[in-house]
């Protein structure tokens, strides 16, 4: 298959994840057949038209433009490689636009919904109750992505200097501080982990002592916040989502946010602005002399 050499560069030179690798590849086996089927041409021998045509295709299955996007980032990321292997001579996708789409606005939990879910009773000898509540706890005071808190390790954690170290985008790691009151349930918690045989040395386990997978904390973040917040989206990217917004309400500094989230520019950081410019309209509401309240 002639974009194998383009996934096996992801994988060993660009050291990307096994779910990113995965998306590329599912994407450019998704215009490989179209190209195929309509061309009878390997995907790299097309011409701007010919592939315009089978992103059309797959514009015309009735995708979100978002993910059509998705899938076109891949299509670029493969012909720049081409170039970059002298494969071709030129890249017939340089001055592809993306399609236009909306922007979604994605809406933090409220710290009260957050303690509330927090403040859940949970029962310490019931490893799976004791283990939700730690990861849940966890996420919201580290702010860390799902896929870099099922790849954490006990050997993560340095108690001495309170602080977890996390491996995120890229193999970049990031040295996140602790609460004493998070290193305490984390210290009981590893003691119970530890009772349950198991061959890795993952921090978050399933009772089987398998490694937690990305669907795992997904179900039990939803089913957590189901009962406390009506958002339409409960996800472990919204409680990072408003780790960075409850930080930036509170005054704390973009960069320091940027850090402690591990995003390579301000800009990825600034998204969560949007959100705390309601507590910004809030103080002015309250304070301004000609607000309605002092009038």
């Amino acid at each position: 298959m002639s974009i194998q050499p383009f996934i096996d560069y992801l994988k060993h030179e660009k050291k990307y994840s096994l779910h990113t690798v995965v998306a590329y590849e599912n994407d450019l086996k998704n215009f490989q057949e179209i190209a195929t089927n309509t061309y009878n041409q390997e995907l790299k021998k097309l011409s701007y038209a010919e592939l315009r045509f089978c992103i059309v295709s797959i514009v015309n299955t009735g995708v979100e433009n978002r993910t059509t996007n998705r899938k076109i980032s891949s299509l670029k990321a493969y012909f720049k490689y081409l170039l970059k292997t002298n494969q071709i001579s030129e890249n017939p996708l340089a001055k592809h636009k993306s399609l236009k789409v909306s922007k979604k606005v994605q809406v933090p939990f409220s710290k009260k919904e957050v303690e509330e879910v927090l403040s859940v009773p949970y029962d310490q000898n019931d490893f799976e109750s004791f283990r939700n509540h730690v990861l849940i706890e966890l996420l919201y005071v580290t702010g860390i992505r799902r896929s870099e808190l099922i790849n954490l390790t006990i050997d993560s954690i340095d108690f001495s200097l309170k602080q977890i170290k996390v491996l995120g985008k890229r193999n970049k790691e990031r040295i996140i501080p602790l609460f004493e009151s998070t290193m305490k349930k984390l210290s009981a918690y590893i003691i119970e982990r530890n009772k349950i045989p198991s061959k890795n040395t993952f921090l978050f386990i399933t009772k089987k002592g398998e490694k937690m997978y990305e669907m795992l904390v997904y179900r039990t973040i939803n089913s957590y916040f189901r009962g406390v917040s009506s958002k339409l989206k409960q996800s472990p990217h919204i409680i990072r989502h408003s780790f960075a917004t409850h930080l930036l309400n509170e005054g704390a500094d973009l960069n320091s946010v940027k850090e402690l989230l591990g995003h390579a520019s301000l800009a990825s950081t600034q998204v969560y602005t949007k959100t705390s410019l309601g507590k910004l309209k809030e103080l002015y509401n309250h304070a301004h002399p000609r607000s309605i309240k002092n009038s």
